[in-house]
């Protein structure tokens, strides 16, 4: 623990992939990254939405090759401290968030839902893919669930249904 405690401080990849040290959290790391996602969201909502999805976008393939990277070099699969996935699920999640903070707390705690429960697709990607792409596809799959969820519960909200 002590060399990827010195890792994440003095390697930048280490340093984005376990998000800012969050990943190093003793429990629920996967929690404690997404809050740690939660400073970056508030300084990318305030770009249009086709330059934050490009953003989101490009922080997704980067990832594929930052958690893969990483995760081969401590030499495990998927381990829980690399957490830039749970970084880009969350903006996933988090896109084109209707008006009002309380929307923001929703969007979390359904990303980590998704993230935690796991429903199809989500499972399978997290037990059938590998590598980088093994690590990404199964948050930005929980991000998108989450995604649909807000949107669907913001259009009804607002068409009085």
């Amino acid at each position: 623990m002590k060399e990827r405690t010195r890792k994440t401080f003095t390697n930048l990849w280490y340093f984005l992939a376990l998000g800012f040290g969050s990943g190093l959290a003793p429990r629920a790391p996967g929690t404690f990254g997404t809050l740690a996602a939660l400073p970056v969201y508030f300084a990318i909502s305030h770009l249009s939405p086709v330059t934050y999805a490009l953003w989101v976008f490009l922080a997704f393939v980067f990832g594929i090759w930052l958690c893969g990277h990483v995760a081969n070099d401590m030499k495990v699969k998927d381990p829980g401290c690399i957490v830039w996935d749970e970084f880009v699920g969350l903006w996933i999640t988090l896109f084109m968030l209707p008006v009002g903070w309380y929307w923001i707390f929703i969007g979390f705690g359904l990303f980590r839902f998704f993230d935690i429960v796991k429903p199809w697709p989500v499972s399978w990607a997290d037990k059938s893919l590998s590598g980088g792409m093994g690590i990404m596809v199964d948050d930005v799959l929980a991000g998108f669930y989450g995604l649909a969820c807000i949107q669907l519960a913001n259009f009804l909200i607002s068409s009085n249904f």
